[in-house]
């Protein structure tokens, strides 16, 4: 196992096109890190810069304490994961699996190149499938024995690209669960890339999102969503993403679409002289007024609103309630939506509420949210205004000691396993 140091790191293509921006990133030792964004954004590209399948232009990687810069991926002991599984098909798992071993030439000796991969296979549960072909297992075997063949090469870390991509979403969900369990058991470092921010939520001890190459910020899952830097980190995490309303600030009153709401000192001082901002509200901020305990009420703004469809979801009942955006704002929503891989749709609120709400189709619903849950975002640089360093800084350290005691208690129970 090994930390990963990346310290400025760019690709520039021949034809000038710049896909990696000057990437800084620190990697430790046994951490889970995923790389997210969408479509283009450079991810993929700064994988394979690490692994060592694309040239660096410049800066400098590390793994542990060597630069690796210009070391062929074979010398920096790395295991990859690829989105297509690259498995061989005339092989049974087992060769599939015990492959990296072979090109040792001679390194291990059979009895040990059966035990290595006898032990992935039993922390994959693929005992009863290593004399089968690729083509007889499932999507998910198949992701399986593409991990099997990392785990044998004991390396510093593992890389994933897009491993899950090709699976359906119950698939995706029970080898989200495979992969953190098998990353917590071995602690070896691990870089995952992905566009899906579900499993970047779900499997990141930390979380990078990057932009057009540019790297936005690095925080642990519930950091980036309680405390984003700025509106595309925003828009990107969260499902379904926050909703973006135009707010125009008249004294000491913010105007929304929907409502108006009284300004704290706090925030009043934080928007400055701006005259109109970018006020974002998650989904589950907003409620049933009817519902709502008496104790949230006096401190909540209520609006009526007119709902124009309704989806009930068993677990969740969502809202949609169209409003006309400000054209002080509408250029940077819509930059913002062409970012984010949207389709340009109609400018409306999504709210999520208690599913005994009787909210249906075609009302005209009495809803509340707490203002002191809004961001408020400069339309301009698309900066959060909202934005506490110390809260931000409070929710990783202890996102970092829950890894520590997590690892701690795995190791733990491993260890009783074996003294049984």
């Amino acid at each position: 196992m090994a930390a990963i140091t990346l310290k400025d790191i760019v690709k520039r293509y021949g034809d000038g096109f710049l896909a990696v921006k000057g990437v800084s990133l620190d990697i430790a030792d046994g951490e889970f890190v995923i790389l997210v964004g969408p479509s283009g954004c450079g991810k993929s590209t700064l994988l394979r810069m690490i692994v060592g399948l694309e040239d660096i232009t410049s800066g400098e990687l590390r793994i542990g304490d060597v630069v690796v810069n210009d070391k062929a991926p074979r010398d920096r002991h790395l295991a990859m994961v690829f989105q297509n599984y690259a498995l061989y098909p005339h092989l049974t798992v087992f060769e599939n699996i015990a492959f990296p071993l072979r090109l040792t030439k001679g390194k291990f000796t059979d009895d040990e190149i059966r035990e290595k991969v006898e032990r992935a296979a039993a922390t994959l549960e693929l005992q009863d499938h290593l004399q089968r072909k690729p083509a007889n297992l499932s999507g998910g075997q198949r992701q399986r024995v593409a991990m099997g063949r990392a785990i044998v090469r004991d390396a510093n870390a593992f890389l994933f690209d897009e491993p899950l991509s090709n699976l359906d979403a119950k698939l995706r969900g029970q080898m989200r669960t495979e992969i953190a369990r098998m990353q917590r058991r071995l602690g070896t470092t691990t870089v995952y890339v992905t566009h899906d921010q579900t499993e970047a939520m779900t499997l990141g001890d930390r979380v990078a999102v990057l932009r057009k190459g540019e790297l936005q910020q690095v925080a642990s899952p519930r950091g980036l969503y309680e405390q984003p830097v700025n509106l595309f980190v925003a828009g990107f995490i969260g499902s379904p993403p926050m909703n973006f309303l135009p707010g125009e600030i008249d004294g000491g009153t913010m105007h929304l679409p929907i409502a108006d709401v009284t300004l704290s000192a706090d925030l009043r001082t934080r928007i400055g002289s701006r005259r109109v901002v970018i006020v974002g509200l998650r989904p589950e901020h907003f409620a049933d007024a009817a519902l709502l305990e008496e104790s949230k009420k006096a401190s909540a703004v209520t609006f009526d609103a007119d709902v124009d469809v309704t989806e009930w979801l068993g677990s969740d009942l969502y809202a949609y309630i169209p409003f006309e955006t400000s054209h002080a704002v509408a250029d940077k929503l819509e930059e913002l939506d062409r970012d984010l891989d949207g389709e340009g749709m109609r400018t409306q609120l999504v709210v999520a509420l208690d599913t005994e709400s009787r909210v249906r189709d075609g009302d005209t619903a009495t809803l509340a949210f707490d203002p002191t849950k809004m961001m408020v975002f400069d339309p301009e640089t698309g900066e959060n205004l909202t934005f506490d360093a110390d809260t931000a800084r409070a929710i990783d350290e202890q996102n970092e000691a829950d890894r520590k005691a997590s690892l701690a208690r795995v190791h733990q129970r491993d260890e009783g396993r074996k003294a049984g």
